[in-house]
């Protein structure tokens, strides 16, 4: 599936629900579906930092592709970066860094997070387009 395939079924799946609870609940599973993610790999250096929770993320180049693992001690949290995760891992480097992250604001993530949790999820695009930028 292709980037703009993949977000394009994003969008359609939280198109599904009419109110941001049951969208929140959509989140909160699709964080109990992460893969799990290492005790070991929960270091200061895969700590993403400004988020008010913790939230790890590792990547890892693989066939030229930038492979994402990801844990966060909060639910909500769990589920958004397991979408950024689900979004892009096993995306090449330039792909991500070419893409703008608008379907987040397509789905209405942006405006129903607290100011805090918002500050997280840009801090989670950014370390992102890092990992990225650092694999080009």
């Amino acid at each position: 599936m292709t980037l703009q395939e993949k977000k394009e079924q994003i969008i359609e799946e939280f198109s599904m629900f009419d109110e941001w609870l049951d969208k929140y609940e959509y989140l909160i599973e699709l964080g109990k579906a992460l893969a799990p993610y290492p005790e070991e790999k929960k270091t200061d250096d895969r700590l993403i930092k400004g988020c008010q929770s913790r939230v790890w993320l590792d990547a890892q180049m693989s066939g030229g592709t930038l492979v994402f693992s990801a844990d966060s001690d909060a639910v909500i949290t769990r589920g958004i970066i397991s979408l950024l995760v689900g979004v892009y891992s096993g995306r090449t480097p330039q792909e991500i860094l070419s893409d703008d992250f608008s379907f987040l604001e397509t789905i209405g993530l942006k405006e129903n997070l607290s100011p805090t949790r918002a500050n997280g999820l840009l801090s989670m695009i950014e370390t992102i387009r890092k990992k990225a930028s650092e694999n080009v």
